[in-house]
């Protein structure tokens, strides 16, 4: 493989979205996105280990997140020249600049609101990028 394959104890996405939980009190607006950021597991699948610090930056320097929910206009676009044939959906993996959006914690999971423009891609692993 062409990018570093981390070894997952449960799959990424069912993890984040077993501990982030019920998000149908949490109302987001406009055309903003709730991303759960990616945090890689310490162990590769070749059985290296990265340390804490390495793990710990990818609170603040991950490009790779999981939507979990989106705002009533959200990917919507009435001139179809931004997301014209994109269909982003939650559930899927995307991925930003690091400074982009308003960085918080929902239901104890680090979590990172952005506009819908700044979304710059969609992957479906979330390894593949760092």
């Amino acid at each position: 493989m062409p990018y570093m394959v981390m070894t997952h104890e449960k799959d990424p996405k069912d993890h984040i979205l077993e501990e982030i939980g019920d998000l149908s009190n949490f109302e987001l607006f406009h055309n903003q996105v709730l991303c759960a950021v990616y945090i890689r597991p310490q162990k590769t699948k070749s059985g290296l280990f990265l340390p804490d610090s390495t793990t710990d930056e990818d609170k603040y320097q991950s490009k790779v997140g999981l939507i979990v929910k989106l705002g009533t206009d959200a990917f919507v676009d009435a001139s179809d020249k931004w997301f014209q044939g994109v269909e982003i959906e939650e559930k899927d993996w995307i991925v930003f600049r690091p400074s982009e959006g308003w960085s918080i914690t929902v239901n104890g999971v680090l979590c990172r609101i952005i506009d819908d423009v700044n979304v710059l891609g969609r992957i479906q692993q979330p390894d593949q990028v760092w």
